[in-house]
């Protein structure tokens, strides 16, 4: 073997990061572009995949790092495992749209992506994002009896509608996922008005907490101070989940 050519254990590892949770309205969107500004702001090189036909938030908000992926349409997931190929080291981020689950889970299966990841060293992680609801908990468990100890897992805990996961943890759902290596991250809920306002410009986070004047999506100084310390803690979990 040539000195010159790194070996597959020497190479820096790809990874994937489908963000989902099936479910509409937990927040799927929001979570991906948190990770997305965190990659940014850590100068950690990815490339994005959006699966919202009607109103992507990855191509909205960050279109310079994202594409359009078609989940009914396997030439346009395997553009998905081709970039984590690719480039050895990269961060693939895949925001999932509401009921993608079953196609998503049809390519994986039918296309080998688990053997190829493997054969590849790439890391495919799957963050589950819930709210309070009891249709979260039922597909963590649908989640986790499909695939197993095959995928990584992040439970994000997403406040959107409220603070109180008792119905998760009396589940038994999160500790059997802790047991086959979950990472559990909690998302504070940030308020309507602050969202709406960025939504409406279309400002990346990191423009929202730190532009003003025209340029800025018409937060105040208090408004872009609490989405500061709001990131800074979003931050935070995600280093827990992505160190």
């Amino acid at each position: 073997m040539d000195d010159d050519v790194p070996s597959l254990e020497q190479q820096p590892a790809s990874k994937i990061h489908f963000i989902g949770g099936e479910k509409g309205g937990v927040g799927k969107s929001l979570v991906a572009r948190l990770v997305a500004q965190h990659f940014i702001d850590h100068k950690l090189p990815f490339v994005g995949f959006d699966t919202d036909r009607s109103h992507g938030s990855l191509l909205r908000f960050y279109s310079g790092y994202a594409s359009p992926a078609v989940v009914d349409r396997y030439e346009a997931l395997d553009l998905i495992m081709e970039s984590a190929v690719d480039q050895p080291g990269r961060r693939v981020l895949v925001d999932l749209a509401a009921q993608t689950h079953d196609p998503l889970v049809r390519w994986i299966e039918e296309s080998g992506v688990l053997d190829m990841a493997d054969l590849n060293g790439i890391q495919l992680k799957y963050w589950h994002v819930l709210d309070s609801g009891r249709d979260s908990v039922d597909l963590l468990e649908k989640l986790l009896d499909r695939f197993g100890l095959r995928l990584h897992y992040v439970l994000v805990r997403n406040q959107l509608r409220g603070d109180d996961f008792s119905l998760l943890e009396k589940s038994g759902q999160q500790e059997r996922a802790v047991g086959m290596g979950a990472k559990v991250i909690t998302i504070k809920r940030l308020y309507d008005t602050a969202i709406q306002k960025i939504d409406a410009r279309n400002a990346s986070f990191w423009a929202a907490a730190n532009l003003s004047g025209a340029e800025s999506p018409g937060l105040g100084l208090m408004d872009r101070q609490r989405l500061r310390m709001w990131l800074n803690h979003a931050n935070g979990q995600i280093a827990l989940a992505e160190p």
